[in-house]
């Protein structure tokens, strides 16, 4: 199956493609496209991988879902497309950032300036349907993206993996500590931000152990 993503995720996910299970995914995602409205746009579904190939990969941020209202999923997991306002976890992101590294407030939620630099913003799902929060869950995404986590972590080293809230730690079980830095809190959604989000100082965390391992730091 002629899968269109960066060459060098087609070249190691090329097996994965030929499963039955991703087949029925495909057919499944294709036809909900064709009855309905689903985020991301077809052509940005896999734009977490264009824009980080494999071997540039230096931070993994594991989401859950993709936006599910207008304009704002395109592919990277917790960014929105330029103007639009900031979801509430994406701005208590920045907030942390801000007393973490005491960056400024951004202009714009697009975090693709992340992804080139190595970040790859992974949602478990990669496609939702208009309005329904869930809606693509259990089609063979997740096995999909266990894969993509399971080929990081066996045949990476020193990456930084963030794992946000119960789902995203439960998703990165697989990754070893002794070969990866793994940085664990609660998610940075409102409901549970005050419980450890904040304060959490990963992304000082996460450009201290790159430095460390010769690797360089993100801008965030």
């Amino acid at each position: 199956m002629d899968v269109r993503i960066e060459e060098s995720w087609k070249k190691r996910l090329a097996g994965e493609f030929e499963k039955a299970y991703f087949q029925h995914l495909v057919q499944y995602v294709k036809t909900a496209y064709s009855k309905g409205i689903v985020y991301p746009p077809a052509g940005k579904i896999f734009n977490a991988f264009d824009l980080c190939p494999f071997d540039k990969t230096k931070v993994v941020i594991i989401g859950q879902d993709p936006y599910h209202e207008p304009n704002q999923a395109h592919g990277l997991c917790f960014s929105v497309m330029d103007g639009v306002p900031f979801p509430p976890s994406l701005l208590n992101i920045f907030k942390e950032i801000h007393d973490d590294l005491q960056i400024p407030m951004p202009i714009s939620g697009n975090l693709e300036r992340w992804a080139i630099q190595g970040v790859l913003l992974l949602n478990a799902t990669l496609t939702v349907s208009a309005h329904q929060a869930g809606s693509h869950q259990q089609k063979g995404w997740e096995q999909f993206t266990d894969k993509v986590i399971e080929l990081l972590a066996t045949e990476k080293k020193n990456l930084v993996f963030m794992l946000w809230g119960a789902y995203a730690q439960k998703k990165g079980a697989m990754i070893s500590p002794s070969t990866h830095l793994i940085l664990q809190s609660p998610h940075p959604s409102p409901l549970s931000a005050h419980r450890g989000f904040f304060g959490n100082h990963h992304f000082s965390s996460a450009n201290a152990y790159l430095v460390a391992n010769d690797k360089s730091p993100i801008i965030w």
